[in-house]
């Protein structure tokens, strides 16, 4: 029988590897260098989701039409680009990551690390190839679990690998704040964007990267391409990415808490320079006792009392208004309602004469404490010539029979503040028109309130109100008015 008849026997060392590939957790497929797959063990089979050699095929050529290779950015290889063709052209490759999938499967389901091992007895050309594959599917899809959540965090983040100092992950976040693309920041080291060179304890923190430890929160200056800065907070937590250790960096933005700040102290700055500078006399008051917090200049002039001597001060302290009693009256007022408007007030200046003042108030909020805003116009100069109005009009009444009754009403128009008609007899209550008349007879509030059996503070807030709703501010003038409309002691009198 020829020799090319006669069947040779196994290789030894062939039959020893076959049976050490069925105890390997990796999978090796051996390759003829012919082409022809000559065995693979079950790690290999199971990698590639088949149960036999002939499912994942005879040859190389039967195994590319069989399965689809992806590199790891997905796109597909060609024939000549498998690792299976590269080894049985001599290409040796180290570890090379490809995405596997059966022919018409749109997604991949296994990622391989495949390398390829070269078997020869003497040197010579090669006796058997061996693809060794392993299945890296769990790291890669963690991996890309983390990647898709990296991407999707809405703070900005990056990642620093510490071998180098180099940034291999930027989020969308981190490209925002730093108005820049991702591609702009990924690959470059850390002195070229020194995200710590403004960090608060800056020694520190430089301590912790180099040792790979935790960075607690720190705020600092982020430098941006412009050459401007960004105010933020910052923290380091160390990770491993693709088994490198690397620092995972989250930003939080102070950018707009900073400007946000820098416009209240601007509209504080305005408001007290308005509030200063002001005309009308203003006052600030807080606390339950309604101590002065602040005045403008012009309070100081009304009151004749210099701001070092006010603050902290009730007016209480100094007898400011004259009628204590309407002061706190107002006080209750502003507590139910929020506020009082125009109350008719006396103050008392620390040397000169009264001040006649209509005053006005409201509750207030600064910097979370309540407190009251007080507005005092100083309406002493109006009121001496209303008086004197009055006074005339009264020695005029003594005989007004032959006046009409159009030139009552001119005049009654004339004493109503900024011309306007004053409200009808109609308008009133019951009780302020039993006020009114009591007024008309002359009974000041004492005696009012003893014959209306009323107190002496509700018989003022009677008269407030009626002054405010009839449009005067003096008995006298309130008397006028109630007789020209046939009220008290003249309502018989022809007009």
């Amino acid at each position: 029988m020829t020799d090319d008849f006669i069947e040779r026997p196994r290789s030894p060392t062939l039959h020893h590897l076959e049976q050490l590939m069925s105890g390997l957790t990796a999978g090796v497929i051996l390759v003829d260098p012919s082409g022809v797959l000559v065995n693979a063990n079950a790690a290999a089979l199971r990698m590639h989701g088949v149960a036999t050699l002939q499912d994942l095929g005879t040859t190389a050529d039967d195994y590319c039409q069989r399965f689809c290779l992806r590199y790891r950015n997905h796109n597909r290889l060609t024939k000549r680009e498998y690792p299976i063709m590269r080894m049985l052209a001599g290409e040796s490759f180290p570890d090379l990551v490809v995405e596997v999938a059966p022919i018409g499967t749109n997604e991949p389901r296994w990622t391989h690390a495949v390398h390829d091992v070269v078997m020869d007895e003497d040197g010579g050309e090669p006796d058997c190839l061996a693809l060794v594959i392993q299945d890296v599917s769990e790291r890669y899809d963690a991996e890309a679990r983390f990647e898709s959540m990296f991407q999707a965090n809405p703070a900005p983040a990056l990642i620093l690998r510490l071998s180098d100092q180099r940034f291999i992950r930027v989020n969308a976040g981190f490209a925002d704040l730093c108005s820049c693309p991702r591609d702009a920041i990924e690959g470059r080291h850390l002195r070229d964007l020194d995200i710590l060179a403004h960090a608060d304890r800056h020694a520190f923190v430089a301590e912790r990267l180099a040792s790979g430890a935790t960075i607690p929160q720190v705020e600092s200056e982020l430098p941006l391409p412009d050459g401007s800065t960004r105010l933020v907070i910052f923290a380091g937590q160390p990770i491993e990415v693709a088994d490198q250790p690397c620092m995972l960096f989250t930003f939080a933005d102070l950018e707009p808490r900073r400007k946000a700040e820098h416009a209240l102290r601007s509209s504080e700055h305005r408001s007290t320079t308005m509030f200063r500078l002001a005309p009308v006399a203003m006052a600030v008051t807080s606390g339950a006792e309604n101590r002065i917090a602040e005045v403008n200049e012009a309070f100081e002039r009304m009151s004749g009392f210099a701001t070092g001597e006010l603050i902290g001060r009730s007016v209480d302290d100094f007898q400011l208004w004259n009628d204590a009693a309407l002061r706190r009256s107002i006080e209750e007022e502003i507590e139910r309602r929020g506020g009082v408007r125009t109350c008719d007030v006396r103050v008392l200046p620390k040397d000169g004469d009264p001040v006649d003042c209509l005053v006005s108030a409201e509750a207030i909020d600064v910097r979370g404490e309540r407190c009251v805003l007080w507005l005092y116009q100083d309406v002493t100069s109006r009121r001496h010539s209303e008086l004197e109005l009055v006074q005339a009009i009264d020695a005029v009444m003594k005989d007004a029979s032959w006046f009409s009754r159009s030139i009552m009403d001119k005049l009654a128009t004339l004493r109503g503040p900024g011309g306007a008609t004053a409200p009808a007899v109609a308008e009133l209550s019951k009780r302020e028109r039993e006020v009114l008349e009591l007024l008309c007879e002359g009974l000041d509030d004492k005696a009012i309130a003893s014959q209306l059996d009323l107190s002496g503070n509700t018989v003022r807030n009677h008269v407030s109100r009626l002054y405010a709703k009839i449009g005067v501010n003096r008995r006298s003038a309130a008397v006028i008015w109630a007789r020209e409309r046939g009220i008290g002691g003249r309502a018989g009198e022809p007009r």
